[in-house]
């Protein structure tokens, strides 16, 4: 089978056949249907996180089931699938206590399934990872069965991949957010695959105000179609002074969905008393925000971060794939651009340019 590879050294993704090994006990097959780009690739690409290599990069995607390993119980052949990132183990402190997104095992087994080994092996013979545990920028992917979560007939491939990481994140990191209630002002920092989404649900939550700010003017005319009420372009005007004007004091909530020092504390400084900053991207590794302590005790603010959408990603989905069907979320209109495997770097080139909305690969 076609996968893309990032290898060590290497500045794209290059598309090499693998052998695909049979799923194990408590494993999925899956074919691929679509799969999202997403900045955490690039981050990986960048070396601003990492991953074992070689390694199939894509983490945000769907497919159907071609086969199932002994055990396997919650997905049979056929099944069109939208597939989670954190596939938890159900056994541990954090799944235990209701957190299965922040599961411990799954993190400790990183980029190798859950028994510690590899499934996938390239033409040397050599052992290549999957990015959590997926690697979704390849046709086929043996996975945990609990990465799988079924789906009706009528939500589309692309639709599904996008709901498996920046929906999810996105709209539920607002609307699983502390301190959440309707009528709330709401800013969101990055225009991004991410940000979209969490302006969507604070729209779904009905916010009074919802603040999109970036860098860029086209995505922030973007994002106006998916709820934004107010724009601000933080090239020409400082973005917290903005917003204390705009809010006549303050935010009720602020997310910082791009992930930087300087979005981090753009964050913190436009909440009003008791408002809640919530960190949403992944900065680069080692990046660590200047806080104004007094500032936090003071006014009482509150800094969190907020990993898949702070909550169970399948009961996420469920809620996601609702709202899809109901109209109430906008998924299709996110996706502006579609490629094929090999034109996966081009699509990550357009990412980094800041093009709107969502890139997906479509499979046959």
């Amino acid at each position: 089978m076609k996968a893309a590879v990032m290898r060590s050294g290497a500045s794209q993704l290059q598309i090499e056949d693998l052998k695909q090994e049979n799923p194990r006990p408590g494993e999925v097959l899956i074919r691929t249907g679509a799969a999202g780009l997403c900045a955490s690739d690039i981050h990986i690409i960048h070396g601003t996180a990492q991953l074992p290599l070689p390694c199939v990069l894509g983490h945000e995607g769907a497919g159907t089931v071609e086969a199932i390993g002994e055990g396997v119980r919650n997905v049979k052949p056929g099944d069109r699938c939208v597939l989670s990132f954190v596939s938890n183990c159900g056994h541990c402190r954090m799944c235990r206590s209701g957190h299965p997104h922040l599961c411990d095992v799954n993190a400790l087994s990183g980029a190798k399934q859950f028994d510690g080994t590899t499934r996938l092996v390239d033409q040397s013979g050599g052992e290549v990872f999957q990015m959590s545990k997926l690697g979704v920028f390849s046709e086929y992917q043996v996975v945990p069965a609990q990465a799988c979560y079924p789906m009706p007939d009528d939500v589309p491939m692309e639709v599904a991949a996008l709901i498996g990481c920046s929906v999810t994140t996105g709209v539920g990191s607002v609307i699983n957010a502390p301190k959440v209630k309707p009528g709330m002002t709401v800013v969101v920092i990055g225009a991004g695959g991410v940000g979209i989404n969490a302006i969507q649900g604070a729209r779904l939550m009905n916010a009074s105000q919802i603040i999109a700010v970036d860098i860029a003017e086209h995505k922030l005319e973007f994002a106006t179609r998916f709820g934004a009420t107010d724009i601000i372009d933080s090239t020409t005007t400082s973005p917290e002074e903005a917003i204390l004007e705009l809010t006549n004091g303050g935010a009720d909530l602020a997310l910082d969905t791009f992930g930087s020092i300087e979005t981090t504390q753009q964050a913190i400084g436009s909440l009003r008393k008791n408002g809640v900053a919530i960190v949403v991207g992944l900065a680069a590794l080692g990046d660590k925000a200047n806080i104004d302590l007094v500032d936090i005790v003071r006014m009482q603010k509150t800094l969190t971060g907020a990993y898949y959408g702070l909550a169970s990603p399948h009961e996420t989905f469920r809620t996601m794939i609702d709202l899809y069907l109901k109209g109430d979320l906008l998924i299709d209109e996110i996706i502006e651009r579609r490629y094929n495997l090999e034109e996966i770097n081009e699509g990550f080139e357009a990412l980094e340019r800041g093009e709107n909305g969502r890139g997906v690969i479509v499979f046959d």
